[in-house]
């Protein structure tokens, strides 16, 4: 077998990493990339993730001619060009835009969550700012109930771009908010939940606690 031609500069509590290692499961591409893991935060940048990402932020895919991509949509909609399977992310029509839209919501929800973890985490006691933390909250919610109300039947039918999306965020979320008991206000999405849990993909990518 031939060695990993790309490196991927990850960490394994990031959900947007995560999404890439679903991807990279779900098409059959695990070995053609070397996972380098890195530790930073707003506060503190890894210099090796700087050296190839002036935005300092992983997911950052360097390939074998040594360009780096970074953003985890860019990372994903490349790695889905580059198998012969099903693509993840459709390639044309209405589909396609579907699809990225409901990705595109689900990084709303992740966005907003991992904002609330820095502000909750790492920003001292006295200088946090509750309504804005309150704010990005409703976001989380609003997201969640349009998933719960219209697109249940569209997440169960493939486990693509938007599914995938939507399930790391969900696994953040219990990661980080696990006092925020989502199940109980949105039942199908908790039902759609636990069937993809089950995934060889999930479990091989449930971050650690």
């Amino acid at each position: 077998m031939s060695s990993p031609s790309m490196t991927l500069f990850y960490s394994a509590t990031s959900p947007f990493v995560r999404k890439v290692m679903l991807l990279l499961h779900e098409t059959g591409q695990l070995g053609r990339v070397r996972l380098e893991e890195v530790q930073l935060s707003p506060t503190s940048p890894n210099s090796v993730v700087l050296s190839h990402n002036p935005a300092g932020k992983i997911p950052a895919l360097r390939l074998a001619d040594g360009s780096v991509l970074h953003d985890s949509r860019v990372i994903l909609d490349y790695l889905d060009q580059q198998h012969v399977g099903e693509p993840l992310i459709p390639r044309h029509g209405p589909a396609r835009w579907r699809r990225l839209t409901l990705a595109s919501l689900a990084d709303a929800i992740l966005d907003a969550a991992v904002l609330i973890r820095y502000e909750t985490f790492l920003r001292p006691e006295e200088k946090r700012w509750e309504p804005w933390q309150a704010a990005q909250q409703e976001k989380i919610e609003r997201a969640l109930q349009q998933f719960e109300s219209e697109a249940i039947a569209e997440l169960a039918s493939h486990f693509d771009i938007a599914a995938i999306g939507l399930a790391s965020a969900l696994g953040y979320l219990d990661l980080r908010q696990p006092e925020l008991n989502w199940r109980q206000r949105y039942p199908q999405l908790a039902g759609w939940y636990a069937e993809v849990c089950q995934l060889p993909s999930m479990l091989a990518t449930q971050p650690p606690a």
